[in-house]
């Protein structure tokens, strides 16, 4: 039995190597320079050792996808817990959000498909639901006097998400304007967003 959970830990392993080798090429050279060869001898195996891991490449996107938002509802729920006040918590995920995008641009852009050719690979993940899920209910108890439906909850979800993932777009193809502004744009935006929630 020890030896069967051996070999379960050196497949885990493996797997996990093959990932870490996967970032690390997309960090030094860009997401076009990631190939399978690239991988195999990056972690010096064959390539066929890394089809007995994963189908094709899509499928080690998909798992770094997976990763991302397993991180990303991680900081989301530390930022969450720090505060009691709703606004608070909304503003405390957004900025953890935000600062995920950065931490971890490689990761943020396979997510979401920026400076990357690939499908939407965020559809297939129940993982990519828990940020939205996170958010709203936050939205939903803010707006709870209002009585808001599942579509007004949704709409300000998508205005939140829409100015920040535009800006944090924006930051990653081309700055322009320093750290402060964009914090101060960063920073109005949001606090503009959760006034509306109790307009």
């Amino acid at each position: 039995m020890a030896s069967k959970d051996r070999i379960l830990r050196l497949k885990e392993e493996t797997r996990i190597n093959i990932l870490d080798a996967s970032l690390q090429i997309v960090k030094e050279e860009g997401w076009p320079a990631l190939s399978m060869r690239k991988i195999a001898d990056a972690i010096e195996y064959t390539a066929p050792i890394i089809y007995e891991y994963f189908s094709n490449k899509e499928a080690i996107l998909l798992e770094l996808t997976r990763k991302g938002f397993l991180i990303l509802a991680r900081d989301m729920k530390a930022a969450k817990e720090k505060h009691r006040l709703p606004e608070k918590q909304l503003e405390a995920m957004w900025l953890a959000y935000w600062n995920f995008a950065f931490a971890e641009k490689e990761l943020y852009q396979v997510m979401f498909g920026l400076n990357i050719s690939c499908c939407e690979l965020s559809a297939k993940l129940p993982e990519a639901d828990v940020p939205y899920d996170l958010v709203a209910e936050v939205i939903e108890e803010i707006m709870a006097p209002d009585k808001p439906t599942e579509d007004d909850v949704c709409v300000k979800y998508y205005t939140f998400w829409s100015v920040i993932h535009g800006l944090i777009s924006i930051n990653m193809v081309r700055r322009r304007t320093s750290e402060e502004i964009t914090h101060e744009v960063l920073k109005t935006a949001i606090s503009g967003i959760i006034r509306s929630l109790k307009a």
